[in-house]
């Protein structure tokens, strides 16, 4: 693959979702774009290049985003931030809530739905304590290939494995054949949207909790600092950002402010 090549595809993932494919990361565009030449009937990824060149069909150009924008996740992954929602964020948020009995959380680049899930298992273990409540988690993420496995909650061995007690498994999933399929009480927890962080935010709605982790680390710093504060204006003011453990708010928004004592957690200003 050329440089030119190179500077192609990544243009087209940059406009349209956002996300910087660094020089560095290049090999991520050999691995993930062959496949999408291959779908479309062209032999290498030098053939594809030349296809979008000459005007390629929308088609190949959201296979190409879809393909570089598919990030790795798992259950209750780095569990620190999944054991500060349950035991510093939700009891005092739970309190301050008591009257309204309502509670909305987003996921922001949601992937194939283990994050939601994980704090959809957190929430059902709580089940006595959110009796009369009405509970939503809004799951959301550029790439409709991800959202379909989201909604289906089929996974593999392997992705069960990945960090899943076993006894959580067993209690929330069933087996078929040589998956795992998470059970509908945990699913209906969840709603599944399209959507791009460059997008507008209004029609999300307003959110106490917001989960945006290990996304922003893909994005020029101006479209960090714009999407932070557009997350800012949809959040109630006693609410919870949850970051990645390398992003930060520091020299990028004024919005948030560290909560203290709670890695990764912020609170807007």
């Amino acid at each position: 693959m050329t440089p030119e090549d190179i500077e192609l595809f990544s243009k087209i993932v940059k406009e349209r979702s956002g996300l910087v494919v660094t020089p560095n990361k290049a090999y991520l565009l050999e691995s993930r774009l062959l496949p999408v030449a291959r779908r479309h009937g062209l032999n290498d990824l030098e053939a594809l290049a030349a296809t979008t060149r000459s005007g390629s069909p929308e088609a190949i150009l959201e296979d190409i985003t879809e393909a570089m924008t598919t990030n790795e996740t798992f259950f209750f992954r780095d569990i620190g931030p999944f054991d500060r929602f349950r035991d510093s964020v939700l009891p005092p948020l739970l309190q301050r809530r008591a009257a309204s009995k309502t509670l909305r959380i987003w996921c922001a680049a949601a992937s194939t739905g283990q994050e939601p899930y994980s704090l959809s298992i957190i929430l059902m273990e709580m089940a006595s304590q959110l009796a009369g409540w009405k509970v939503e988690i809004i799951g959301t993420d550029i790439s409709n290939e991800a959202l379909n496995k989201a909604k289906a909650g089929l996974y593999s061995q392997f992705e069960v494995q990945r960090g899943l007690p076993i006894q959580t498994l067993l209690k929330y999933f069933t087996q078929e054949d040589a998956n795992w399929l998470i059970s509908e009480n945990i699913r209906k927890m969840v709603s599944y949207r399209h959507f791009n962080l460059l997008d507008d935010f209004n029609k999300l709605g307003r959110f106490d909790i917001v989960f945006c982790r290990n996304v922003l680390i893909y994005f020029e710093q101006s479209d960090k600092t714009q999407i932070l504060d557009r997350v800012c204006k949809q959040m109630s003011p006693d609410g919870s950002l949850f970051l990645g453990g390398a992003e930060t708010v520091i020299g990028v928004t004024d919005k948030f402010k560290q909560v203290p004592d709670l890695r990764g957690v912020y609170s807007p200003t």
